[in-house]
């Protein structure tokens, strides 16, 4: 049980630093991505295969987790496309609002009954972007492409709800998403080229570093942790702990670009009430739990 806890709060360490990744690669979003999932895609096919784990499924289940692939990789070209128009920080805090979108997808997608108290405590994470929105006007790209990628977001894990119960090996559904992924960022990227143009698409020795590490730990070796963790310890504590994630993101933001001091005060109150939000929430799951 030790080993797992360590193991669940070493990815969420891990995943602070996706973001981050995002001003240090220098490609623009679209070519961040592609790289990431082609390497991502490859070590998994190469991990699969040599462990014998491989195998081919109906093509209905591989178009569905395809479909929930692409949708994941528009919401990463968007999510590093708002960090690229503002800053880490300013990114992190728009993902917050997965979890009100989620409140109002799941229902419509999985029919089931809306869930009042979890959008009414998503309202709180709209109140802090639109505080930040409504002040800041230096980063109001930024925050409507983040917006659009949590949307995007909470559509993939509402979509993955679905596929997830066809597939018995969740190593090889995450196979699949990211190999459909990369097929659909390769069939869009003509279009994205001809409307945003060429710009760095190949990466120099630096960037291509930083997008192994980016593939390599932050994509396979999140996942592999999740797993393990998930094995000993219970879905709820896993995904009450990745609450912790935006708020390493900020910190580690602030220690390596130094991004305090390109904020205002309203970006600090918009955050505070986004922490309410996650507090709250927090302890309405823990008091369900008990």
């Amino acid at each position: 049980m030790k080993q797992a806890f360590i193991a669940l709060h070493l990815s969420i360490f891990i995943a602070g630093f996706t973001g981050l990744f995002g001003r240090l690669i220098t490609l623009d979003a679209g070519a961040l991505v592609w790289w990431r999932v082609f390497v991502a895609a490859l070590c998994f096919w190469l991990i699969l295969k040599f462990s014998g784990k491989f195998r081919l499924y109906s093509a209905e289940e591989i178009i569905q987790a395809a479909g929930v692939g692409a949708v994941l990789c528009l919401h990463w070209i968007l999510f590093y496309g708002s960090i690229k128009a503002s800053n880490v920080s300013v990114g992190v805090v728009c993902f917050s609002l997965t979890g009100f979108f989620t409140a109002l997808l799941e229902p419509l997608m999985l029919r089931i009954r809306f869930n009042f108290k979890e959008l009414f405590y998503g309202f709180f994470s709209v109140a802090g972007i639109l505080l930040i929105f409504h002040f800041d006007s230096r980063y109001r790209l930024g925050i409507g492409l983040g917006i659009v990628s949590s949307l995007a977001c909470a559509l993939a894990i509402t979509m993955n709800k679905l596929v997830i119960p066809k597939f018995s090996y969740i190593p090889l559904l995450t196979f699949y998403e990211i190999a459909g992924g990369l097929i659909f960022l390769s069939a869009l990227a003509p279009v994205y080229l001809y409307f945003f143009g060429a710009g760095a698409v190949i990466p120099d020795a630096r960037n291509l570093f930083f997008i192994i590490i980016l593939a390599v730990f932050c994509t396979i070796g999140l996942q592999l942790l999740q797993i393990y963790a998930l094995k000993r310890i219970s879905a709820f504590t896993v995904n009450l702990s990745y609450n912790l994630e935006p708020i390493y993101t900020i910190i580690l933001a602030a220690v390596i670009f130094r991004e305090m001091s390109e904020v205002n005060a309203s970006f600090f109150a918009g955050l505070g009430i986004i922490i309410l939000s996650v507090l709250l929430q927090m302890r309405d799951v823990v008091r369900k739990a008990k």
